[in-house]
Formats: structure tokens, sequence, C-alpha cells
């Protein structure tokens, strides 16, 4: 993990009133602001494991979470927030 610099601001991926020690998904964005600019991904179970990839590709995949491109992956799949009312399930595009 020499590669990864100390300094990063790690990002949490949990709803704001998530409680426990998740797994969870981090987030931290390197020095840059071009498409080459590098983002950091790791799971808090095991944070030495770190991927790479850089904000071109996070964009992309972002953009695609947004748009649908991979509910196939949790079809069938029990959505376990507490969320209720309309905001729990909001209309597909």
């Amino acid at each position: 993990m020499s590669d990864i610099p100390p300094d990063l601001i790690w990002e949490r991926a949990a709803p704001p009133d998530a409680t426990g020690p998740g797994p969870w998904i981090e987030l931290a964005f390197g020095a840059g602001d071009d498409g080459e600019a590098p983002v950091y991904i790791r799971e808090t179970s095991d944070p030495e494991n770190v991927v790479t990839t850089n904000r071109r590709k996070w964009d992309a995949f972002v953009l695609g979470v947004q748009a649908g491109e991979f509910d196939h992956f949790v079809e069938g799949v029990e959505d376990t927030t507490e969320t209720t009312g309309p905001e729990a399930n909001p209309p597909h595009a």
C-alpha cells in the first residue's frame, strides 16, 4: 500500500443515520481535478486492501448506477433499509 497517499480523507458510503461497524465502502479522491486524477476505494473490514481507479472511470460508474445499468445485480435482494414513504422506493426511469 506504499503508493497510497497517507493523508487521504476517506468518505464512507453509508446512510447518514447508519450505526454499527458495517462493513462499508469508503472512497478517497487523490490530488488533481482532471479525468486521470486517482480515486481510491476500500472496504472498512479490510482497509489495507485499496483499489485504485481514476476520476473519469469513477464518474462513468456513478452515472451508470444512476441510470440503472447495474440494477440487475440486486434483483431479488431484500431491501433492508427502514425508510418509509415515497422516497423509499423512487420510480425507475
